[in-house]
């Protein structure tokens, strides 16, 4: 049976999930949404006698109904191949009390990697399908993360581009040296002024500016997206959700059936949403802790039921979630709200032009089964300190997030269910604000001998996308005002300036 998308902001349009894939952001600005959701058709036990691969199949056949079998597996042995250090693609590490799923060992030692090495296969295979010559301008805004991931995914891709936009000085040295040095001749990388808020509000007039696309028809070109607001994205984060309940459920930790928690650090959303994902089409999920950093939106959202963006902006050193606005919280406002396209717009317009929307109470209920939390940047410094002090396991700033709002949680609440943390970086990528906790002061070394050092107490070995940029030359050195994104746009795809 096929799955269509919808318009989280209306519309009787109904598009397949190639067409979904192709157009990234509807023309509304709304997100693609499934109309219904399918439900596992392999049981937990038989999942659990697979790898990831043979997972991510079963997950995704669900939702991208008008890909063929052959079609599909290609684009998933594609992706989930030699570029990731683990046979598993997503081990399970057990440390104090939870297991932390590191979805990190792919080329860019972050977890967009899960998702972004599989995009480019699906979105050239969706312009297959629908007899689409255009190229394809991927445009992304990222707070780190995401964009080396969408680069080195799409990176001399044939038929695609990609601009990629980054605040300047809103991401780890790491993360813009593994942007800046990326190589091939489609990619291009531009630091904003800016925080990630204005890089992506950037990045949706673009998507929504219809002289823009019009010049770009003209050119034989057409807008995608490699953000979580593609389904692209979203879809495949859905397959390590239950790869890791398959995995305890192998391991004899868990019975069938038995719901576990997920925790997961959360800026935009997507992530968790795919955790919501899974749990609709029958995976057991129990809770799903939200975790925040001190740009605490969410956190404050789950609690009150307002969602308000007008508050100060702090740069944390857990940088890819320094979020005010989270672009997936759409598709769960609509869900909550029984699927109204019409409700969903009106808060969303209210959002764009006040700042902040209130739920109604029903909507707050739909959502109960999302536990709250955030951790101050010295609860996640000393988060890294005591686990590694503990058992010589040592996390990112971002899964030390999750770590430290679940210690809490579970200290409160005295829930001892199963629980799965989510991590989503190398402390490679951090490694500053990591070995500065690990030491409790603050490391004012090189960044090389900073991990050097991390390498040795850790005792793991330096990922292949560290040493690569240590001698990579600086390849991207553009810097624009953000009311200067779209001229940046232009002036790369050889397009008119802005008419003034």
């Amino acid at each position: 049976m096929e799955l269509f998308y919808r318009d989280t902001r209306g519309g009787d349009k109904e598009l397949t999930a190639s067409q979904a894939i192709l157009q990234g952001l509807s023309e509304s600005g709304g997100l693609f949404v499934p109309k219904t959701f399918p439900k596992l058709d392999k049981s937990l036990k038989e999942l659990s006698e697979m790898d990831y691969r043979g997972v991510a199949y079963e997950v995704m056949k669900l939702f991208f109904t008008d890909f063929t079998k052959e079609e599909l597996l290609a684009c998933i042995n594609g992706a989930y191949d030699a570029k990731f250090d683990t046979e598993e693609i997503a081990p399970l590490v057990y440390a104090d009390h939870a297991y932390y799923l590191e979805l990190f060992h792919g080329a860019t030692i972050a977890f967009k990697d899960m998702a972004l090495s599989i995009l480019p296969h699906l979105l050239t295979t969706s312009a297959k399908k629908n007899n689409r010559k255009e190229e394809i301008v991927i445009l992304t805004a990222t707070s780190g993360d995401t964009g080396k991931a969408a680069l080195a995914g799409f990176a001399n891709v044939p038929g695609t581009r990609i601009i990629v936009f980054y605040p300047k000085h809103g991401v780890s040295r790491i993360q813009e040296l593994q942007m800046v040095t990326q190589k091939g001749d489609n990619t291009s990388v531009i630091g904003v002024t800016g925080n990630f808020d204005d890089c992506q509000t950037g990045v949706k007039k673009m998507f929504g500016d219809k002289k823009l696309r019009e010049d770009m028809a003209g050119k034989g070109m057409t807008f995608s997206s490699a953000n979580s607001i593609n389904i692209g994205r979203l879809i495949p984060q859905v397959a390590y959700y239950v790869f890791a309940y398959t995995r305890l459920l192998a391991d004899g930790r868990i019975q069938e059936g038995d719901a576990i928690n997920y925790v997961v650090p959360t800026g935009n959303f997507g992530n968790i949403l795919a955790c919501l994902y899974a749990k609709k089409i029958g995976l057991p999920v129990a809770k799903m802790i939200c975790a925040s950093n001190e740009n605490k939106v969410l956190y404050d959202f789950f609690k009150t039921g307002t969602y308000d963006i007008r508050r100060d902006f702090i740069l944390t050193n857990s940088p890819s979630m320094d979020i005010l606005i989270s672009s997936n919280l759409e598709r769960l406002i609509y869900h909550s709200a029984g699927d109204d396209a019409a409700k969903n717009a009106s808060l969303m317009k209210q959002l764009q032009t006040e700042g902040l929307y209130t739920i109604t109470d029903d909507m707050k209920a739909a959502m109960a089964d999302f536990i709250p939390g955030f951790a101050t940047e010295a609860d996640t410094a000393e988060e890294i300190h005591t686990l590694y002090d503990r058992t010589g396991y040592v996390i990112d700033t971002h899964t030390a997030v999750a770590s430290s709002v679940y210690r809490r949680y579970r200290a409160e609440s005295g829930d001892n269910t199963e629980t799965v943390i989510v991590s989503t970086a190398s402390p490679f990528k951090f490694a500053r604000s990591v070995m500065s906790a690990v030491n409790g002061k603050d490391d004012t070394r090189d960044d090389f001998e900073i991990i050097d050092d991390l390498a040795k107490t850790a005792n793991v070995t330096e990922p292949p996308a560290i040493t690569e940029i240590r001698t990579s030359p600086v390849r991207h050195e553009r810097v624009c005002e953000t009311a200067d994104m779209q001229k940046e746009v232009r002036s790369l795809l050889g397009l008119p300036a802005m008419e003034v």
